[in-house]
């Protein structure tokens, strides 16, 4: 029994010693965007090696596997921290499948379900099953997500937003005189939790599927989340979201579409961020192809087309054939660089001044 116990006490201390050389090796917060056909994943690994999963992309193996195949290349074996941003399947329906491939610590999202239909209901109830089994929480505006190494605010949650501004926010918007509400959403997408993620100088947020009357609240009549740096466009780049009030307000260096190649990176939204003073430059998951009988803003606006892509070498897959991600590696100065594993382009932006 006392030769067990010596043996479990020197595995142990061998695992945290392994634990603790990995994160001196890091330098960096490496952010992996994951293809999952437009759905949404995104794995963040701080420089301390905790890990956070926001989203998790659409039920079955597929989507798990490629998740799973982001946190073997960041160099982890769990998951400290999973966010659901907002209850639907694309967002957490490879959960069942990815916790027998990584397992998971933590779960935050929104809590229950609010949407009746029974395809929602049957697929929540086996997600719910999974999370239900682990440390699970429901968040609050203005909570932070205990990364080691990284700060993470949650800016809206549950369709209400941060009550005051964040450093470095609390400007007047002038866009918001401009802007025009659209028809009230009940759906999951407008409780959508949203994040701040900061690094150093560095700034990153990532708004689930908030869509255009609860966007237009974090960000009018004053933004109170300031300038960022790198912008996950909101639900996909689809319509309905992204307005310029919303994206000019946070003035984004860098812009990553979340897309598939028939969803997501809708004209209008595109050419919203495009033309954004101060961008620097858009990458995107996939190819935007041209597609009919999405909705539009305005009528007779087209969705995709071969104009609204950005640099081919910008563009992780070109068909649905590839699941290639793309990554943002940050220092701890701010400054950050974004490659494509498709084809190992890279592009640094140095940090904001």
């Amino acid at each position: 029994m006392k030769d067990l116990k010596l043996v479990v006490a020197i595995v142990a201390a061998l695992s945290m010693a392994a634990v603790v050389m990995s994160a001196q090796g890091r330098r960096t917060l490496d952010i992996y965007s994951v293809d999952v056909e437009g759905g949404q994943a995104t794995l963040f690994v701080s420089a301390s090696g905790h890990s956070m999963l926001v989203d998790a992309g659409f039920p079955g193996p597929r989507d798990a596997d490629r998740i799973a195949t982001a946190a073997k290349a960041a160099g982890i074996s769990q998951i400290d921290y999973f966010v659901n941003t907002h209850l639907h399947s694309d967002h957490f329906g490879s959960i069942p499948d990815l916790v027998g491939k990584v397992p998971i610590r933590n779960y935050i999202d929104n809590g229950n379900l609010v949407e009746t239909g029974e395809r929602s209901i049957a697929a929540y109830q086996l997600y719910a099953a999974v999370r239900d089994k682990g440390n699970h929480s429901v968040p609050k505006p203005g909570d932070r997500i205990p990364i080691a190494g990284l700060d993470v605010q949650v800016v809206m949650a549950g369709g209400v937003p941060i009550a005051k501004p964040l450093p470095g926010g609390g400007q007047p918007n002038p866009l918001c005189a401009q802007w025009t509400p659209l028809e009230e959403d009940k759906s999951e997408d407008g409780r959508s939790i949203g994040l701040l993620v900061q690094h150093g100088g560095f700034r990153m947020i990532d708004l689930g599927d908030l869509t255009w009357n609860k966007e237009h609240e974090l960000v009018c009549p004053n933004n109170r989340v300031g300038t960022i740096d790198l912008y996950l466009t909101t639900r996909h780049g689809l319509n309905g979201t992204g307005s310029p009030a919303a994206v000019q307000a946070f003035h984004p260096r860098v812009a990553l579409f979340n897309n598939a190649g028939t969803k997501g990176a809708s004209r209008e939204h595109w050419l919203t961020v495009k033309s954004s003073p101060g961008l620097e430059d858009i990458w995107q998951l996939h190819t935007s192809m041209p597609r009919k009988g999405t909705p539009q803003l305005h009528e007779g606006a087209e969705q995709g087309g071969k104009d609204v892509n950005t640099a081919e070498q910008m563009i992780a897959n070109l068909d649905d054939a590839t699941a290639h991600y793309i990554k943002v590696s940050v220092e701890a100065d701010g400054a950050f660089t974004v490659t494509n594993s498709r084809n190992g382009y890279s592009k640094a932006y140095k940090a904001r001044k």
